[in-house]
């Protein structure tokens, strides 16, 4: 068995009296791509910045690589997060940068790199994800589904350990949303990094999930392959997965993302 990489602790976090994450418990093994489903506004984006550390629970724990973040001072946790990247649901490129410069932006600001190696490492990265000969381009020449591979590109270049995925698939057309799924799991084929994919898209979450987790009303209430989810007879899991529009799941409150 893999040693996990993530556990998350009875995590629980409100916003003015709003309980959004409620006594949440989830692991996550080394090197597998973990996929939490969930509405729109259920906590997902939330649990995130949990697990990266921009946000503190109210109670609970969050462990990465065996370290309670939560016990980590500033020094420590910015270390830790050196391992760790996101791709964002926009993209989050900058506009006045190229392709090039944002795909190394990280390394250009906290690292003493050379402009020649950083030139080197973000062609790397682009070729991983399909692009090449558009490291000079600016943001705004890019496709939607370009932007979405360069802010892939950007994740993996500083060769972090895990990565974290905001709605990756959101924003494009499903042929571009299928052709990012292929790569989101070739890249955690050839890199072995972990992974954790929050979305509500199934046909992303069954392609590139090892294990489905489902957020609901603050906790995980099943985990399994995608497989098990997929036919689970679980009333409000099954109402999700197949994108029904009545039953248990249309009585609850939509909280934050």
């Amino acid at each position: 068995m893999c040693s996990l990489m993530i556990k998350i602790e009875s995590l629980t976090k409100s916003f003015n009296s709003l309980g959004v994450l409620k006594n949440l418990n989830l692991k996550v093994e080394k090197g597998s791509t973990l996929v939490v489903i969930g509405r729109s506004g259920c906590g997902k984006s939330v649990l995130l910045k949990h697990i990266v550390g921009v946000l503190r629970p109210d109670s609970g724990k969050v462990i990465i690589d065996g370290q309670d973040i939560g016990q980590l001072n500033a020094k420590e946790l910015n270390l830790l997060r050196k391992r760790i990247n996101m791709v964002f649901q926009g993209g989050a490129l900058f506009d006045s940068l190229s392709v090039a410069e944002n795909v190394g932006f990280e390394l250009l600001e906290h690292t003493s790199i050379s402009g020649k190696e950083l030139f080197v490492r973000a062609k790397e990265a682009l070729s991983l994800v399909g692009l090449r000969g558009i490291e000079n381009l600016m943001p705004s020449e890019l496709s939607g589904g370009m932007r979405k591979r360069v802010a892939l590109a950007r994740a993996i270049c500083t060769k972090p350990e895990i990565i974290l995925y905001d709605e990756p698939t959101t924003g494009v057309d499903p042929i571009t949303a299928d052709s990012i799924n292929e790569l989101i799991r070739s890249l955690h084929d050839k890199l072995k990094v972990t992974a954790v994919v929050v979305t509500h898209d199934m046909k992303s979450a069954y392609k590139i999930a090892d294990r489905i987790a489902m957020l609901y009303q603050g906790q995980i209430i099943i985990e399994g392959t995608p497989l098990e989810i997929q036919n689970s007879e679980h009333p409000i899991v099954h109402q999700f997965v197949n994108g029904l529009a009545y039953g248990p799941i249309t009585e609850t409150t939509e909280q934050f993302k």
